[in-house]
């Protein structure tokens, strides 16, 4: 029977994540912290209390793409009324501008050790935009430089299985045409590692180590694979990308976007002590996260090859409200589910203008039910079977449905509201809905403040994520 170990304590892994804010945290004299996300089109902002864990202020402003991405960060703490938060340290970032973080997977065999890669991949906060599977030939080699990652994840084989093919790969990489400066995430079969670190050496090209991915079949320990993505993008990609001439903004950047929400959905199934589905619809792709613990039926039948993973994330790259909503169309008529012709005509204008706001209320209608199709497609294929003879999601005993994103977070409750309830109803999208979840939308943008405080102020992160969860006390 397939299972998936522990590994870690909670706490411990977020030992591993943003270990350099708690120097951050010493010097805030004034119990306040802003943590600040700088997404691909909005840039969003909260002071918060690090006592009481309430928010004093929020807001966004388009992302600064065009000069530097720092002009609207520092905006907004003026707007907020901390203008030296950025310089003084009191700063927490995260950010999937430019693209967020693209990372490619190379494994062994697709089923297996290259599935397990992909879903650590994704559980890291990472889009995943290449899967490569056996040993790399020159086609191979050439479509994985075509998918230009900034991260290559290189996984394969048990822990003393084969190691051939994680050789034979480490060699192919190091003389490939990928740019030199592109890190590789060596997390296969760990007896084969000191030669694939050599040969990664011998080629100069920069590498970390970290666990087997898949110890074992049907074992999965995506925790130490994680925390070495989260620690390249930081080192090596998050200044690579153009964003900011700006020093502070390698400095205060702690994580991909991604990564940091997953976080914050860890600790609010904590505090809740209940399953918990995350539903965020953004301008450039639909994000799914999930807490789950099996239970049941659910618990006792895992047989899959690749464990699931109890918190995970997908990424819809075609599901975004602006950069991609022509994907949403094309998306909707594969699921047949309506897409009029207004709504149709309503997309192909926004792929150009990706920080268009609705005019009036047929155009606040038509963005309301574009969200509705991204959400209720990307929630479909999270939830459904990976391959078939595998089990669906264990869903039916979620507690909260969070919406997030502006869209939500931009109109009243009754109609965000209806949104989640079309989502969570979905009994056509060939997944097991909740039986009766709490829906609720994080209006105030607190997930990814919970996801970033986690490591360094744990006490702050819980104190947050009670607030977003309605919880006194």
């Amino acid at each position: 029977m397939a299972t998936q170990t522990e590994g870690p304590s909670l706490a411990d892994r977020r030992g591993t994540m943003l270990a350099d804010q708690r120097g951050t945290m010493l010097v805030n004299q004034r119990g306040t912290m802003l943590v600040v996300d700088v997404g691909s089109t909005f840039t969003k902002a909260a002071l918060v209390d690090l006592t009481t864990g309430r928010m004093s202020a929020r807001g966004e402003t388009p992302t600064t793409l065009d000069t530097d991405v720092m002009d609207g960060v520092r905006s907004l703490a003026i707007d907020l009324g901390d203008s030296t938060a950025v310089d003084d340290g009191r700063i927490l970032a995260c950010s999937s501008a430019g693209g967020g973080l693209r990372l490619a997977v190379v494994g062994y065999e697709r089923t297996v050790t290259a599935e397990a890669g992909y879903r650590v991949g994704l559980s890291a906060g990472a889009k995943v935009v290449h899967v490569a599977s056996g040993a790399l030939g020159p086609d191979e080699l050439a479509a994985l430089a075509h998918a230009r990652p900034d991260i290559v994840l290189l996984v394969g084989g048990t822990d003393g299985g084969n190691a051939e093919v994680l050789q034979h790969n480490a060699v192919a990489l190091g003389k490939c045409s990928l740019p030199r400066d592109v890190p590789i995430v060596v997390a296969g079969n760990v007896e084969a590692q000191p030669l694939v670190a050599a040969a990664l050496t011998q080629a100069r090209r920069p590498h970390v180590l970290a666990d087997n991915v898949l110890p074992e079949i049907g074992v999965v320990t995506p925790e130490s694979a994680r925390a070495a993505i989260r620690e390249v993008f930081l080192r090596h990609v998050i200044g690579g990308k153009g964003l900011s001439r700006d020093p502070a903004f390698a400095r205060v950047v702690r994580a991909a976007t991604p990564d940091a929400v997953l976080a914050g959905v860890e600790v609010l199934s904590e505090v809740l002590d209940q399953d918990v589905l995350v539903v965020d619809v953004g301008g450039a792709t639909t994000d799914v996260y999930s807490a789950v613990t099996p239970r049941g039926e659910d618990a006792g039948l895992r047989k899959e090859v690749v464990a699931p993973l109890r918190f995970s994330r997908t990424v819809e790259a075609d599901l975004g409200m602006r950069w991609n909503a022509e994907g949403v169309i094309e998306a909707a008529v594969r699921e047949h589910l309506p897409a009029p012709t207004a709504l149709r005509r309503y997309a192909a204008r926004l792929g150009e203008h990706p920080a268009y706001l609705p005019v009036g209320p047929t155009e606040a209608g038509l963005d309301l039910d574009l969200a509705r199709l991204a959400a209720t497609i990307a929630v479909r294929r999270h939830a459904r079977p990976p391959f078939p003879g595998e089990a669906p999601r264990a869903l039916s005993d979620l507690g909260l449905v969070l919406g997030s994103g502006g869209v939500l977070r931009h109109t009243t409750a009754d109609v965000s509201r209806a949104l989640l309830t079309a989502v969570t109803t979905d009994h056509a999208g060939g997944w097991r809905v909740p039986r009766a979840p709490r829906l609720a939308v994080d209006a105030a943008y607190l997930l990814v403040v919970v996801g970033l405080l986690a490591a360094s102020d744990p006490a702050a992160s819980r104190a947050v994520a009670r607030t977003l969860a309605g919880i006194d006390g």
